[in-house]
């Protein structure tokens, strides 16, 4: 009888290298799309800010607009690679980590650029309009590396948030998709009112200086930790 040969087992890392390399094919999405869009909002910014009146420092908030892309980001990485990595035989685990792995790289990416951006700002007092697109001075309060997991947290949470909405779709289709949707968008309706008719505003706003961006910061790194968890859970029964 001939004996059969040991199975090999299967090498999570390169695998899962392989789905990185498999996401970066869409380079154009995930490189030079959020470089475009960040600059158009730097410019724009920045003709806001010269046609602002006043020696008071400006405050414009456009150039997070490439943060929010990584929520669409998070959409095509899920549905124009997943179907791909199936093909290669890919396990949904390798495939979910190194698309993690690739989202976290973006985040990165953007998170520095925003540092150098707010540097710049720093450096030149705001273009020399005293204007503030990057270097918002309660992020940075904490000091700067505090600012920068500020950004990287802000970007993957959306990443995260792209990612999950996505594979809700690939399992229960688009009425899930609008019913999540619709259910998150009355909850933020819902606190809105409650807080307004309470008239707590003012005990909300002094919570949120209290706690810091710091602490805030590694609030919604947990909140993206389990985000991510139950995008997992979702991905073991989603089908091409």
């Amino acid at each position: 009888m001939t004996a059969l040969a040991p199975t090999e087992p299967r090498k999570l890392g390169g695998r899962t290298l392989n789905v990185v390399r498999l996401q970066l094919i869409n380079t154009q999405s995930f490189v030079w799309v959020p470089l475009i869009v960040l600059a158009g909002a730097v410019v724009i910014s920045l003709v806001i800010i010269s046609l602002i009146p006043g020696d008071d420092v400006k405050v414009v908030g456009a150039a997070n607009a490439p943060l929010w892309y990584f929520a669409a980001l998070g959409v095509q990485a899920m549905t124009l690679a997943f179907p791909f990595s199936q093909a290669m035989s890919i396990t949904r685990r390798e495939f979910y980590i190194g698309t993690l792995i690739m989202g976290a790289i973006g985040s990165a990416m953007m998170a520095t650029i925003f540092i150098v951006l707010a540097g710049i700002e720093a450096v030149t007092d705001g273009f020399g309009m005293g204007g503030r697109i990057a270097y918002l001075p309660y992020l940075f309060e904490p000091g700067w590396v505090s600012a920068w997991l500020t950004y990287f947290a802000a970007t993957m949470f959306l990443f995260v948030i792209g990612f999950w909405m996505a594979t809700v779709w690939k399992r229960f289709g688009t009425l899930a998709v609008v019913s999540v949707g619709v259910a998150l968008g009355l909850a933020v309706t819902a606190a809105i009112f409650v807080i307004t008719k309470a008239g707590v505003w003012p005990e909300v706003i002094t919570w949120f200086v209290n706690t810091g961006s710091f602490a805030l910061t590694l609030g919604g790194l947990a909140v993206t930790a389990v985000l991510a968890v139950g995008a997992y859970a979702t991905l073991r029964r989603a089908t091409v």
